[in-house]
């Protein structure tokens, strides 16, 4: 493998996607939960991703096990200072841990605001602990509609002071940009950077809409972006950052032939590309597992990973 000279950085890292079985088990446990299962690794084989799913609804489903054991805000709490211990023991130096508050309060039906002050709360204690300065961003889950995702905002702005960024994750295909456009004009005027997922399961307009009407900053997965020339140079032009996830579009079926993932022809173009780890707890995955990949699969040279690495610190989102 490469040796990473920089500081290694996570920029796209689902928090309420990265609760593993051995969590998922002990929270069931201390809740009185009962799982579909009789052990924890029969509950690895259903959680964790072998190879591919059929597509991107398919992927984000194997995420309701992890969910389906938050039975209160201290279970919440509890999980994202995990998320802090896991990310400093991944030799992170910096991560930025996204979570939607209406997906991990769906099970249970927790109030909202009450999930966003434990997670909150959670991974400040995780930060203090673990002598660590990782950041929080809210999501907007699309799949859930236009009148859950405004419930969603209202909650994250209650800690507009403690999360830095806003995202829209979901059903990209079904819930297209341009219905959250008064969503994201609320986050930006309270001070909240911008990322979006977009050109994972549609195409460049996706992205395009997710710039023009969103405001984002930053596009999670995007490999869409490579199909429109034109899109490519503003991207370059205006310093909008790319969160490729190499395992994650080969596992949501997004991008199969990994070796010639449209990463390599980012980076060739000048894009200002990160590499990330998208939900570790389904795809069994951490941030070496990506650049050993970037390295050994994609074929991309030191100079092309440190390139990666580097961007992943310049596209570091801060308080406007």
């Amino acid at each position: 493998m490469h040796q990473l000279r920089l500081p290694l950085v996570d920029l796209h890292r689902h928090l309420d996607g990265n609760i593993p079985p051995k969590l998922i088990w002990q929270l069931a446990i201390e809740n009185d939960i009962t799982l579909p299962v009789c052990s924890e690794s029969e509950l690895a084989e259903l959680v964790l991703i072998k190879d591919k799913t059929s597509d991107l609804m398919a992927f984000i489903n194997k995420l309701d096990f992890g969910v389906s054991v938050l039975a209160s805000p201290e279970t919440c709490y509890q999980v994202a200072y995990e998320n802090v211990k896991m990310a400093k023991q991944e030799g992170l130096a910096y991560t930025e841990l996204r979570f939607s508050p209406y997906y991990m309060a769906r099970s249970f039906k927790l109030p909202l605001n009450a999930v966003v002050e434990a997670v909150v709360e959670g991974v400040n204690a995780g930060n203090n602990d673990f002598k660590t300065q990782y950041q929080l961003i809210g999501i907007l889950s699309r799949t859930y509609g236009v009148d859950a995702c405004k419930k969603e905002l209202d909650a994250i702005l209650t800690h507009a002071d403690k999360i830095i960024g806003l995202d829209l994750a979901g059903d990209e295909l079904n819930f297209p940009p341009h219905l959250f456009v008064e969503h994201f004009k609320k986050a930006r005027d309270s001070g909240l950077q911008i990322t979006v997922h977009a050109g994972e399961a549609a195409g460049p307009q996706s992205v395009w809409d997710a710039i023009n009407l969103l405001g984002a900053n930053r596009i999670g997965h995007g490999v869409a972006v490579s199909q429109d020339p034109q899109l490519v140079e503003y991207m370059r032009h205006n310093n909008i950052g790319i969160e490729s996830c190499l395992t994650s579009n080969y596992q949501t079926g997004t991008w199969l032939d990994t070796a010639n993932h449209p990463i390599k022809t980012f980076l060739e173009k000048g894009l200002s590309v990160s590499l990330n780890t998208d939900d570790p707890g389904i795809s069994n995955i951490d941030i070496q597992h990506e650049y050993y990949v970037a390295g050994s699969v994609v074929n991309l040279t030191e100079q092309d990973l440190e390139q990666i690495q580097r961007n992943a610190l310049n596209q570091r989102f801060y308080k406007a």
